[in-house]
């Protein structure tokens, strides 16, 4: 089996030994780095799958390094932060995140969530082994998503999204006409329940919405139905 490679970028040491210990229990190796300039250092040089990102570091931030790697890469990010405002979660999974972990946090609830991003990120990557092999193809009002290759196109032009972003919009689009509530997105593609109202969703889909460039259109792909939810039309 590849081996999965994991980058914690934490300035506190302590954090960073924890979460090592309890990630290479479950098999990933880990790679550490204190800063962001160490972080970008040890992503030139190894394949990474995955990164937990502080917000808070000496040097350039968790928030600006997250916006600099998401230009090029959509590997899973999960911001690590003591900032528990909703404020500063709807910044983090704005600027690119797949996830955010408050401190101080359960280490078996963060090997949980790692363990779903990577589930979700190999199940989607074109260059995965484990993703499926029959074609599955959606065209819809201008949209083609195929899940074999995770390749999205908006009247042919090529978007990159994020293994939540691609989720979210896969969930919609083969569910035509169907209202999705935001909490009913949340559990199908977190594959958690919801326990308390949060603004996840509608960032992400805000994001998506972005890259889909659907403020440029009169008709919207993705429709909003006031006080209810989401959904795509046929």
């Amino acid at each position: 089996m590849a081996e999965t490679n994991i980058l914690v970028i934490d300035d506190e040491k302590e954090i960073a030994e924890l979460v090592e210990i309890y990630l290479v229990s479950d098999g990933y190796k880990v790679f550490k780095a204190s800063n962001a300039q160490d972080g970008f250092d040890i992503l030139d040089k190894e394949t990474i799958h995955l990164i937990l990102l502080d917000i808070m570091m000496p040097g350039m931030d968790g928030l600006e390094m997250c916006k600099i790697i998401r230009e090029t890469n959509n590997i899973p990010i999960i911001m690590l932060s003591a900032k528990s405002t909703d404020l500063d979660k709807i910044m983090g999974l704005g600027i690119g995140a797949d996830d955010y972990v408050i401190k101080p946090f359960n280490p078996l609830e963060l090997t949980a969530r790692v363990k779903s991003q990577l589930r979700r990120y190999t199940k989607l990557n074109p260059n995965s082994t484990a993703h499926e092999t029959s074609k599955n193809e959606i065209t819809i009002r201008g949209l083609v998503i195929n899940k074999d290759n995770h390749k999205v196109l908006v009247y042919d032009e090529e978007i990159k999204l994020t293994p939540i972003e691609f989720d979210i919009l896969y969930l919609l689009a083969s569910n035509p006409g169907k209202v999705f509530s935001t909490d009913e997105i949340f559990e199908r593609v977190w594959n958690e329940k919801v326990y308390e109202a949060n603004n996840t969703v509608m960032v992400h889909i805000r994001r998506l919405r972005g890259k889909m460039k659907e403020d440029e259109r009169q008709n919207k792909i993705i429709t909003t139905v006031w006080g209810v939810g989401y959904k795509i039309e046929k």
